[in-house]
């Protein structure tokens, strides 16, 4: 068994100190138009390449670009395709974040590469390996509203991996060796382990060199650990923290 030290999460874009707050006043300053898309943008970059700085600093193998530009794990990524638009605020689970929940109303399309971009920089500031996020295509179906488009939320996560494919083809291409694809929902609905299975399938035909690594939170996978090792991935991200017997099973 391999272990790789990295972040799985996103970083806090607030602190306590005031530099750890630049990326929320920017936000706030582009909101009422005091500084222009490409100022915030040169903001961003400056806190991304913090945050790789500070990961590298404290001995991580493979870092991310801290989700820094993400508003939340379902929008991020929803705001940039045909077919979906973004609702009102609702509680990501059981914590206290919320996200904009996507709606679905037609056939969804890419209009544009979403995280390759974002890749790319996070890559360009990096010595060490950059380990691209995905909100992986069960966790977004669930998520979402489904208004029209396509009859289940089986048939909409399969369209959305059809679409997160493309991304990961890109990145794979751009040199991306880890992609991870976090999937907290499953955790909640063990039942349709053969729904993420066939997603995973469409999504994992597109990685080229890259491995994929899928990523569970907020819930117990001690459950579904054997399960997990049929998965077409490469590696696993766990969270312990709900799954006290999960080391045992290891």
């Amino acid at each position: 068994m391999q272990l790789i030290l990295s972040s799985a999460g996103s970083y806090p874009r607030i602190g306590d100190a005031p530099d750890l707050q630049r990326h929320r006043r920017a936000y706030a300053q582009l909101e009422r138009g005091e500084i222009s898309a490409g100022e915030f943008t040169t903001i961003e970059n400056q806190v991304v390449t913090g945050v790789i700085r500070e990961q590298i600093e404290a001995g991580m193998e493979v870092v991310t670009d801290g989700l820094i530009r993400w508003y939340d794990p379902y929008s991020h990524f929803c705001r940039g395709l045909e077919g979906a638009t973004i609702n009102g605020l609702l509680r990501l689970f059981d914590t206290n974040v919320y996200f904009r929940q996507p709606v679905v109303t037609g056939p969804i399309r890419r209009k544009a590469s979403v995280i390759l971009p974002e890749y790319e920089f996070a890559r360009s500031v990096s010595p060490r390996p950059v380990k691209p996020v995905l909100t992986g295509p069960y966790t977004l179906a669930r998520g979402s509203i489904l208004e029209g488009g396509y009859r289940s939320a089986h048939e909409l996560a399969l369209a959305y991996a059809l679409v997160l494919a493309v991304e990961v083809r890109e990145l794979s291409r751009a040199g991306a060796q880890l992609i991870q694809i976090d999937e907290p929902a499953i955790v909640r609905h063990p039942e349709d382990l053969n729904v993420l299975e066939a997603a995973l399938a469409v999504v994992g035909r597109e990685r080229g060199a890259a491995r994929l690594l899928l990523h569970l939170s907020f819930g117990d996978v001690a459950p579904l650990y054997r399960d997990l090792q049929a998965l077409p991935v490469e590696a696993l991200g766990l969270d312990f923290t709900y799954s006290p017997k999960l080391p045992a099973l290891i």
